[in-house]
């Protein structure tokens, strides 16, 4: 196999794949969402960890929107 290809043997890029990067994060959102209402019904979760387990539910939120933002702003530009 060898290391390097000459221009007139390589195969062109393939085709670059369509996601939907708005439902990922609305997923990931979701279940940080989920986590954090398991974390504030649960009473084990909260007494033990100092506030951990709610501040990383939070911060995973906030990334989150800050991320679908991101995502739409992107979204708009290429349009």
């Amino acid at each position: 196999m060898p290391l390097f290809l000459p221009p007139s043997k390589a195969k062109p890029p393939p085709p670059p794949l369509t996601t939907d990067d708005r439902r990922a994060v609305l997923v990931g959102l979701g279940v940080w969402a989920l986590l954090l209402v398991v974390a504030l019904v649960v009473p084990e979760v909260r007494s033990t960890g100092e506030g951990r387990w709610l501040g990383s539910c939070i911060a995973g939120i906030v990334l989150g929107l800050i991320g679908l933002a991101h995502v739409h702003r992107r979204e708009r530009r290429s349009r």
